[in-house]
C-alpha cells in the first residue's frame, strides 16, 4: 500500500491556476501532473468556496486538545521531578516517615540511615 502524498498549499494552487489558465481538461492536466483529475476538482472547489479556509487541513480539535494536554503533562513531570530532586538534595534525606512505615522501624526514632531514591 502506497503512502498518501502530501502536496503544499502552493502546489495545490498553482495545480488550480493551470486548470483555469489553460483550456485542457482536468483529466490532461492530472494526466501531466500525476493527480487524480477529481483532486485538482476538490481543490478547486476548496479553493472556490473561501480564500480563507482554503486547504485548511484535516487536524480536528480533539487532537489539538490532546497535543496541549500532553504538552501540559510533560511540564507538570518536569516540575515534580526538578522538585523531588531539589528537596532530596537540600535535606540530604528522603521522608523519615515513608522509610520508617516502609521497612517497618518502629523504634521511636525519626531519622533515616540511607536515602531512598
Amino acid at each position: 500500500m502506497q503512502k498518501r502524498r502530501k502536496y503544499s498549499e502552493e502546489y495545490k494552487r498553482e495545480a488550480v491556476a493551470l486548470t483555469n489558465q489553460s483550456g485542457a481538461t482536468l483529466k490532461e492536466i492530472g494526466e501531466e501532473l500525476g493527480i487524480n483529475p477529481g483532486m485538482i476538482g476538490r481543490w478547486r472547489r476548496e479553493l472556490g468556496l473561501g480564500e480563507s479556509n482554503a486547504f485548511a487541513g484535516q487536524g480536528k480539535p480533539r487532537d489539538e486538545e490532546m497535543a496541549t494536554l500532553k504538552r501540559e503533562l510533560a511540564k507538570v513531570k518536569k516540575e515534580r521531578d526538578f522538585l523531588r530532586e531539589a528537596a532530596v538534595d537540600s535535606i540530604g534525606q528522603c521522608n523519615t516517615s515513608c522509610f520508617n512505615d516502609e521497612f517497618g522501624v518502629n523504634n521511636g526514632t525519626t531519622r533515616a540511615t540511607r536515602v531512598i531514591p
